[in-house]
């Protein structure tokens, strides 16, 4: 029963980690002992996070956009020419897009769901024989509150996405089991970031007042929801969407 929960000298590869969530589930990871890979497509951004991070660990940033298969596949290239496996997969790389339905625009559509959804399902097939090749193997979508219930503001692409990797986060769990590879997902609701930055400035008392534990997330909530599901704790553990909110979706 002991060391459950450690995930030191395992490969993780996050999309999206140079921000946000990502950023906070990459610290997590640093801090624990994981070799960490991030992404993003802004080279700076994920540059300096990796920087940041190194003071703990081992973090190294890699530029991609991953919206289309070609930055998919030279992501995944240069992660194989680096690495004979990896443990762990976090696909957090995404985007949102509001506008009320009458104006809501092609473009907006297809942006969030090539990132949020055609995304995840592509790296987690071109990474699946470094996936295979480790002992144990991890997936973890980032999925959104948003994805459970109504959510209050127009954001129709946005939601429609996540409710979609909830589902593929199912039917990849069956498929990959005879891989011994875990797919699970993870539903934050409010965390402090750059995409929910306006909506905690214009609207933090109300969205306070519908979470019952009276709070907005903090990063250990999210690296601790993570490791979780990559380390051995969670081995007989996949299908399943962890929703780490504060007790929002369950009693809205």
């Amino acid at each position: 029963m002991k060391n459950l929960f450690d995930i030191s000298g395992k490969v993780a590869v996050i999309t999206g980690g140079s921000r946000g969530i990502g950023a906070m589930i990459a610290r997590g990871f640093v801090e624990n002992g994981a070799k960490t890979y991030i992404c993003s497509r802004n080279a700076d951004q994920a540059y300096a996070t990796a920087e940041s991070l190194s003071q703990y660990g081992d973090c190294i940033a890699l530029q991609e956009d991953l919206s289309n298969l070609h930055g998919i596949e030279e992501f995944v290239a240069e992660i194989s020419d680096r690495e004979e496996k990896i443990d762990i997969l976090v696909n957090n790389a995404g985007a949102v897009w509001a506008a009320p339905i009458d104006e809501f625009p092609e473009s907006g559509w297809d942006k969030v769901m090539d990132i949020n959804l055609k995304s995840v399902f592509f790296l987690t097939q071109k990474f699946l024989p470094l996936l295979r090749a480790s002992d144990m193997g991890r997936i973890i979508n980032i999925a959104s509150v948003d994805g459970q219930s109504v959510p209050r503001f127009e954001t129709y692409s946005y939601s429609a996405s996540k409710a979609a990797v909830i589902h593929m986060t199912k039917v990849l769990a069956k498929r990959l089991c005879r891989d011994k590879i875990t797919v699970n997902a993870i539903a934050p609701g409010a965390f402090p970031s750059d995409m929910t930055k306006v909506v905690l400035i214009e609207h933090e008392q109300m969205m306070l007042d519908n979470i019952p534990m009276g709070r907005i997330g903090e990063p250990e909530d999210m690296a601790a929801a993570a490791i979780y599901l990559a380390s051995r704790a969670s081995s007989y553990v996949t299908g399943i969407t962890l929703t780490v909110d504060g007790g929002w979706a369950s009693t809205m």
